[in-house]
């Protein structure tokens, strides 16, 4: 008995938790879903791939790392990581990870704040190193926590903006170095660097024949080779790599005419007539357990919000980008996975802060890659450059190292086209791009990027804040009859004032029937807009409706503070008793996805606010409900039953602890709970294909706008004609 007690199974709970325990591990591994259906097909894209970005991103990683005001060795560290850890958890075939022009701009700007603050306690590599582990920390708990959908909330024009900006940003503080110009800082706003940038000009030395000259080449060989590529389509792959290489070609030339030069020019005081790179240590020098100064995380604690937004901001858009471009779809949350343990990984080889490369990515997708293992021969090539060509490196020019990465950022530059895209389909974006933009150029990265965050999130608010709401009017539609079909017509609701930029002219627009309105809402029904919808709806009802109760016989002293009466010469009564008395109001509800507890209460406020206008009983209609959750919201305010609003108390959710219903506002009696109303049965179609559609007891729920306001208009005539029976029954006694 022992034995099988001991030996039973676990049961199927217990079957399904391992089962999903092991789901969840395995996705954050997607490489075990294609590695074992490997061939040779993908082999070949893959290895052309990863040469052709290994050539390029050796050149790119050791300017970046200057531009980080780091040793070049550090962007090979970054670079070697980048490549081959991201293709572990990758989720995008295209994106290649390593060193970054923005990421190392920002990488400079926290090292010469920390310095400012604290002096030289610590090194320019620790600094960024720190930086690459806090954040890639962070960034790691955000994709493990499923959070990745925090990154839609900044929309793709401030994205591009805060690129635009830190591209012009990076640009003037390298045209010094291509210039050979110096004597002021070129991390200061790149306004400034501008500014003195043209006013060292004739402060430029020899280093301007190596980076002008390697810049002119840079974008000769580019644009020669799209033209032979229009001109002979035929040899478009050999163009293309003879593009790809531009950048290793140029830099070798460079490096042998600096060595011609310079190896016989050293000074007494051991300068070079340029300035080079010099020493570059051979192979990984600083392997090891990173070392993270509790003193520095206070230090760099301002910081590290916007390196871990461009982190992950940049890579985000980029994967997308390229999913879209080639037909696949990538995991945000698995791309933050593989961004926080590269950049955790990268801590242990003195990297610093790697991310999604634009230039690189589009490089690697234009060269066929199939797989993400084109990384692994990506990081081949940076190992045979770290220990195979650092003596090299020693007659790099740095001037060249600024021209290609001039070359290199050019391209994140917004074009003309794609700012003018964003001007016709929305304004207000453009405004938030070019705001980026200019923060960005006067002031910092970091302010650019939080400019562009803050305005697209305050865009986004008064979009909630202030909806668009129409009151509609009814058009008849006709369609003519063909061979198979006969004439038809229908009715569509649209705004009663038509824009003649959206609409024809000629369509006219019937209002419903006197005492009839019709109002549509173009966004969710909650706390932000609820209070906005109150008082449209309101005073429209009063500006185009008549008032019930006849108050122009009532003393003006006896009249309310916040309704004096008319103005001197002014019939009130004349004016009023030309407008219609309401009846109904019909909302459709069919862009309305959510409503709360604070719209409830604001149609609540409504429906009073109404009834004491006309002074009498109101229908509420509503058509096209589209969630439960909004039907069973609606039913609990009071609305949709049929129920007299004098049954219904005026507060569904009290703020303060005081009772204020009046007391003629009875509590209903005791009902069955919203989901245990009886149920009757509609049915659409007809014979044996119709579908049947269970809906609550709420006759004033509707299917479409049409039933609705046809419901609504029925209701205003039958009152119509009962109101003019009693008229003439009283005028016959």
């Amino acid at each position: 008995m022992y034995d099988a007690v001991h030996h039973s199974s676990p049961g199927p709970f217990a079957d399904t938790s391992l089962l999903q325990a092991i789901d969840y591990v395995e996705s954050l591994f997607p490489i075990t879903g294609w590695i074992t259906r490997y061939n040779f097909g993908w082999l070949y894209g893959d290895v052309v791939a990863g040469l052709t970005v290994g050539i390029v991103v050796v050149p790119q990683s050791m300017s970046y790392a200057q531009l980080a005001t780091l040793s070049p060795e550090y962007g090979l560290y970054s670079a070697f990581v980048g490549v081959l850890i991201y293709c572990l958890f990758a989720t995008s075939k295209d994106v290649s990870i390593g060193p970054v022009a923005v990421m190392s701009l920002l990488i400079a700007q926290i090292i010469k704040h920390v310095q400012n603050s604290h002096g030289d306690q610590w090194s320019n590599p620790q600094i960024a190193t720190t930086v690459a582990f806090i954040c890639g920390l962070i960034v790691l708990g955000i994709g493990l926590l499923r959070l990745g959908w925090l990154v839609e909330f900044i929309p793709a024009p401030a994205v591009s903006g805060f690129m635009t900006g830190s591209a012009i940003n990076i640009v003037a503080g390298q045209v010094p170095g291509l210039m050979g110009i110096s004597g002021f800082d070129t991390r200061a706003e790149p306004y400034k660097v501008i500014i003195n940038t043209l006013k060292g000009l004739p402060r430029t030395k020899l280093d301007a024949a190596w980076g002008l000259t390697g810049l002119f080449s840079l974008y000769a060989i580019r644009f020669a080779c799209d033209w032979a590529t229009k001109k002979w389509p035929r040899r478009r792959q050999v163009f293309f790599f003879i593009s790809v290489f531009r950048n290793a070609f140029v830099l070798i030339i460079l490096t042998l005419a600096s060595f011609l030069y310079c190896r016989h020019r050293k000074s007494s005081s051991g300068k070079y007539p340029i300035k080079i790179l010099q020493n570059v240590p051979r192979g990984f020098q600083h392997v090891g357990a990173p070392v993270i100064d509790g003193d520095l995380l206070s230090a760099l604690a301002s910081e590290i919000p916007v390196a871990t937004i461009i982190l992950l901001l940049e890579h985000i858009a980029i994967s997308k980008s390229f999913g879209r471009l080639n037909g696949y779809k990538i995991n945000p949350n698995q791309e933050l996975i593989a961004i926080g343990v590269t950049n955790l990984v990268g801590t242990c080889f003195a990297a610093y802060p790697a991310t999604g490369s634009f230039s690189r990515s589009a490089l690697k997708s234009k060269s066929g890659v199939r797989t993400p293992a084109a990384g692994i021969l990506t990081a081949v090539i940076v190992i045979v450059a770290l220990y195979g060509l650092t003596p090299a490196f020693f007659w790099i020019p740095t001037a060249g190292l600024s021209a290609v990465i001039i070359h290199a950022v050019a391209d994140l530059v917004t074009p003309p086209s794609q700012v003018y895209s964003f001007w016709k389909v929305s304004p207000l974006e453009f405004f938030i791009w070019l705001a980026a933009v200019l923060v960005t150029i006067f002031s910092t990265i970091e302010n650019g990027i939080y400019t562009s965050i803050c305005a697209s999130i305050a865009l986004l608010l008064i979009r909630i804040a202030q909806p668009r709401g129409y009151f509609l009017g009814r058009v008849d539609l006709h369609s003519p009859a063909t061979q198979t079909k006969a004439p038809a017509s229908r009715e569509v609701y649209l705004p009663l004032k038509l824009k003649p930029s959206l609409y024809n002219s000629d369509i006219k627009v019937i209002p419903p029937a006197p005492g009839v309105i019709v109002y549509r809402l173009e966004e969710s029904f909650i706390y932000p807009n609820s209070s906005r919808v109150n008082s449209d709806i309101v005073d429209y009802v009063k500006a185009y409706t008549k008032r019930g109760l006849d108050i122009s016989t009532i003393k003006l002293s006896d009249r309310p503070w916040n309704d004096p009466g008319p103005r001197p010469g002014q019939d009130e009564r004349a004016e009023n008793e030309r407008k219609p008395l309401l009846r109904a109001i019909v909302f459709d509800f069919s862009s309305v996805s959510q409503i709360d507890t604070t719209g409830v209460q604001s149609l609540i406020d409504t429906r009073t606010e109404v009834e004491r206008w006309a002074n009498q009983h109101v229908e509420f209609h509503f058509a096209s409900i589209l969630s439960p959750w909004i039907r069973r919201a609606l039913v609990a305010g009071g609305f949709g039953t049929g129920v007299p609003s004098h049954h219904i108390p005026t507060e569904i959710a009290s703020v303060v602890p005081y009772h204020l219903h009046s007391s003629n506002h009875k509590a209903p009696e005791k009902e069955a709970d919203i989901e245990e109303r009886a149920v009757p049965e509609l049915r659409i179609g007809s014979g044996s294909s119709s579908a049947p559609i269970n809906l609550e007891d709420t006759p004033f729920f509707h299917l479409d706008i049409v039933e609705a306001v046809r419901a609504a208009e029925g209701t205003a005539a039958h009152e119509a004609s009962r109101v003019d029976d009693e008229d003439s029954i009283d005028v016959k006694s």
